[in-house]
Formats: C-alpha cells, structure tokens, sequence
C-alpha cells in the first residue's frame, strides 16, 4: 500500500485510488476555501496532497486559475520537504476559493493515470535513485522545478500543465513507494517539459519576427 511518510492512513488497507476517489467524493458543491480542502487530507500527508492536487492537471483542460493556486500549494510541499519542516500556506491562498463543481469531472478523469501507476510502480526498485540523502534533495529540487513549470503562464496551450503534472505525480509516487523507476521518469518529464515550453517560445518568437517583418517593423 501507498502511503504518505510517516503518516498513518485513516483508510485502513485503501488502496491510493481508493483513497482518492473518497475525497474527491466528500468535496462539497459549489465551492470552497483552498485551506478548508487542504484540512479535509488530515495526516495522510503532503505527497497525497499533491496526488491529490496534481489530478485535476493530468487531461489536457485548463480551469482558470486553479493551476497558479494548486501549484502554488505544491511548490510549497516542495520546499518544506526541501526544508524537511510542515507545510505553510499564507493566509490569502488558504482563503482562495476552489471550484470544487468543475474540479470533480476533471479528478475523476485524472484518476486513471493513478490506477495505472499502482499497477507499474515497484517499491524499493533502483533504490538508488529514490533512497539517500543527497538523492533526496536532488529529488526535492526537481519536484519544486516541477511545481514551477506548472505555474508557467502557458495554461491556454493544450499539455502545458499536463507534463509537469505528470512528472509531479511520478515524483509523488516514486517518494512514496520508493520507486527510483518512477523518479527516474519523473526527471524525464520534467526534460520534456522544458523542450516543450522551449519549442513553444521558440515559435512563439518566430512567429512575432515574421509579423514584425509583414508590417515593416522588422
């Protein structure tokens, strides 16, 4: 079973799905503080919550403004795993009001990527790249690098926030399980994801040259 460090899951033998999929269904209608969302997760732990958080991004749809909060919280989890204390959140993005009516259709969706890393993951599988001090915060760095490039202001282009977020939840459950597979691939995203965006502001640039150079700007 997954779990988070050190904390024990009020779930009895739940699988992560599972666990998941009993939150998702316990969020209210309408809307609701982020801080309040964040309290509902109790002590299962910070890599649950960025699972958690990290679904909503894993189908190639953007709800406005979701992605600069949630990954504002990640990158949070980020650093106080860095920092190796609890998780702060300043009071202005505890009060920031969540969707919860157009985040449950995208959670659920999202949830399929977590049913199928359950079903690949291996705990204790390249230990070395998951396990060790140094390790570890070489993972952290990546994992808040990861939190940075889906706060990236490019949430309109489909796949955007779908690539850091996948290498997020790799991450998430690489940490859990101890899986250096897992972290492996996350690091990888986390490659393409950079190549993507440099792609992106490449022809973006490329773009806006042969504009300049249409209307005898250039």
């Amino acid at each position: 079973m997954m779990q988070a460090e050190g904390a024990a899951t009020p779930h009895g033998e739940a699988s992560l799905r599972e666990q998941l999929v009993g939150m998702i269904e316990r969020l209210p209608d309408g809307s609701m503080p982020l801080g309040e969302l964040l309290d509902r997760f109790g002590e299962d732990g910070l890599l649950l919550v960025t699972i958690f958080l990290t679904l909503v991004f894993l189908i190639p749809v953007s709800i406005p403004g979701v992605s600069t909060a949630f990954g504002a919280v990640i990158l949070l989890v980020g650093v106080s795993r860095l920092r190796g204390k609890p998780l702060w959140l300043p009071a202005r993005l505890r009060a920031r009001s969540i969707p919860t009516a157009r985040l449950r259709p995208a959670l659920e969706r999202g949830l399929g990527w977590v049913q199928r890393l359950e079903k690949v993951s291996r705990p204790h599988r390249l230990p070395g790249l998951a396990h060790g001090r140094a390790v570890e915060l070489v993972n952290d760095a990546a994992f808040i690098l990861a939190a940075l490039l889906l706060m990236a202001p490019f949430g309109f282009v489909p796949f955007s926030n779908t690539l850091p977020a996948i290498a997020l939840l790799l991450f998430s459950v690489g940490f859990l399980q101890r899986d250096g597979g897992a972290v492996l691939l996350a690091h990888l995203a986390n490659v393409a994801t950079i190549v993507y965006f440099g792609v992106l502001i490449g022809g973006g640039g490329l773009v806006m040259k042969e504009l300049f150079n249409r209307i005898g700007l250039g």
